[in-house]
């Protein structure tokens, strides 16, 4: 899963979840629409929860 953050000055906005990057990208001219001409966006690939496990040191 991929999710879709824009930020526009001092507002962060985050979109999705989408499927695939390809989808986070078409759907990019969509919410810029919203934006101001200064808006930054990044494309993020969403972390398995399950494969983040912690090891407790001994």
């Amino acid at each position: 899963m991929y999710l879709l953050t824009i930020k526009d000055g001092l507002v962060t906005r985050h979109v999705g979840p989408y499927p695939s990057p390809k989808q986070a990208s078409d759907d990019l001219e969509r919410v810029m629409a919203s934006c101001s001409e200064r808006a930054r966006w990044q494309i993020h690939a969403l972390e398995n929860p399950r494969s983040l496990t912690m090891v407790a040191a001994s």
